[in-house]
């Protein structure tokens, strides 16, 4: 049993999460431009650097691990070039377990972003979006048996970024198995499977998608909060809303938490920090108040960074030492 906690930032040395979703290569092609290219209206990077960063559900898992916690990785690849760097690079960060299912003819998803001067001039999307067939999802859900199987699991979080491991069937499943296990569900969603995340525990979309999602133009979160428990029936909401921070309801009580002003670089991976966070804090039973600050901190952190980046756990504590709690 984990204790209840409620300091500043917890050690979490003694949590095991299990993360389900979606991974990716991040990677980051960095270069001066001089010039316009003569063929056509458009810049000549002259490519200084070239980074590969985990990214999607692996920026998950590698910032529970920053934060100290030990977690198994459940997600798929394709068998291809980008499968093998992603398998190289997940196995160098410690108290990470990647169990993967390789997809032959699928693509691991692969984001390229040119820059320069830290600024995004082009993406380059190489991905399969479609949802996995029913041997895979299958065989994924049998992963998910076996780990839960044998390790003591204390949370899972669902990241989904619309790119085919999560369908129905297996949301459904996996989340019922949770519920009958006891173990906590922390849901990260995106539009195509909204609404399927059914009787998770915590849900955790953002201002945008709640926007999407409800067909609304305008945050009225008693209103939101209602729609999401009707159609979900889940115990709590936590909804990100960038730069007006963070809206918290346990079905009893609601708050609003604003964020600290910043000189932001790149809000990319911010909401893998803070699902990371919140799971954490809120398995050391930690309060919803403090674990919205503590979640409005660390994602304003790693938005003062470019690119996808984790969070630094000891610049995390000094930033909470100024605050009152």
């Amino acid at each position: 049993m984990i204790p209840t906690v409620d300091t500043i930032l917890p050690d979490f040395h003694d949590v095991h999460i299990l993360v389900i979703g979606d991974v990716m290569i991040d990677r980051y092609i960095s270069g001066s431009v001089k010039r316009i290219s003569p063929e056509a209206p458009v810049p000549v990077v002259a490519m200084d650097q070239e980074d590969n960063r985990l990214g999607g559900a692996a920026n998950v898992a590698l910032n529970l691990c920053a934060l100290g916690a030990k977690v198994t990785l459940l997600s798929i690849i394709g068998d291809d070039q980008e499968g093998d760097i992603l398998l190289n690079m997940t196995g160098e960060v410690p108290n990470l377990s990647f169990e993967c299912q390789k997809i032959s003819q699928r693509k691991t998803t692969l984001k390229t972003r040119v820059m320069s001067n830290n600024q995004h001039l082009l993406r380059i999307d190489y991905e399969d979006t479609t949802d996995i067939g029913v041997e895979d999802s299958l065989s994924l859900l049998r992963k998910f048996a076996s780990i839960i199987g044998h390790n003591t699991i204390h949370g899972v979080i669902l990241q989904d970024y619309n790119k085919g491991l999560f369908t129905k069937e297996n949301i459904h499943t996996i989340i019922k198995i949770c519920n009958e296990k006891g173990i906590p569900t922390f849901v990260d969603p995106k539009e195509k499977n909204f609404f399927e995340f059914k009787a998770c525990t915590v849900f955790k979309p953002n201002k945008k998608e709640i926007l999407s999602a409800l067909a609304i133009n305008k945050l009225d979160f008693e209103y939101i909060d209602q729609q999401l428990r009707t159609k979900l029936g889940h115990s709590t909401t936590f909804i990100t809303l960038g730069n007006e921070g963070i809206y918290v309801n346990d079905g009893k009580k609601s708050a609003q938490y604003p964020t600290t002003p910043r000189k932001i670089a790149d809000v990319c991976g911010a909401g893998d920090t803070v699902i990371s966070v919140l799971c954490l804090c809120f398995i050391k039973g930690m309060h919803l108040n403090r674990i919205a600050k503590i979640a409005n901190s660390a994602g304003g952190q790693v938005c003062e960074k470019p690119g996808v980046v984790s969070i630094d756990r000891k610049n995390l504590e000094d930033e909470l030492k100024t605050y009152h709690f």
